[in-house]
């Protein structure tokens, strides 16, 4: 009895611990930003600081974390043929809750070579309150400053 009590429990333990893990596949595109503010730091040709502002649509997500708009706030460092950069993701899904995140990336000034991010979830609201998780993001540029970002990783729910 006692060892059939320790299955059924252990059981129920791992299914809830599985059942709070998930995994993140979207696709944005995001138009040119619509703030976006640049300083040119004059030590050497080509280095400038920049605080950008901006929002994206999902184009594709996974039904089982459908996320819908975000918005970011970022700053970038260029410096010469390259820049990098870090900030803020506030992401509606598509039932009206937010999930929060950071991220971070590095790219060529060159628009013709994709870039890649590594984001990491630090909280959410409602059904995502609890969340953590990170993703991966390999994006491109577009001539007319938008550019898409395609994005997959793993969340789990905590408490």
């Amino acid at each position: 009895m006692r060892k059939l009590l320790f299955v059924a429990c252990s059981l129920l333990v791992f299914g809830s611990a599985t059942m709070a893990q998930g995994k993140v596949d979207t696709k944005w595109h995001c138009p040119k930003e619509s703030v976006s503010h640049k300083l040119d730091v004059g030590d050497v040709p080509g280095h400038s600081y920049m605080i950008l502002q901006g929002i994206c649509n999902a184009t594709a997500s996974d039904s089982g974390f459908a996320e819908k708009t975000l918005g970011y706030t970022g700053f970038e460092e260029v410096w010469k043929t390259s820049f990098n950069w870090h900030g803020r993701l506030n992401v509606t899904m598509d039932n009206g809750d937010k999930v929060y995140y950071t991220y971070e990336g590095s790219a060529s000034t060159d628009i013709t070579k994709p870039f890649s991010e590594k984001w990491k979830i630090l909280s959410g609201t409602g059904k995502y309150k609890g969340i953590k998780g990170s993703e991966t993001c390999s994006g491109k540029y577009n001539a007319d400053g938008s550019f898409e970002d395609e994005c997959t990783g793993t969340y789990s729910m905590g408490k």
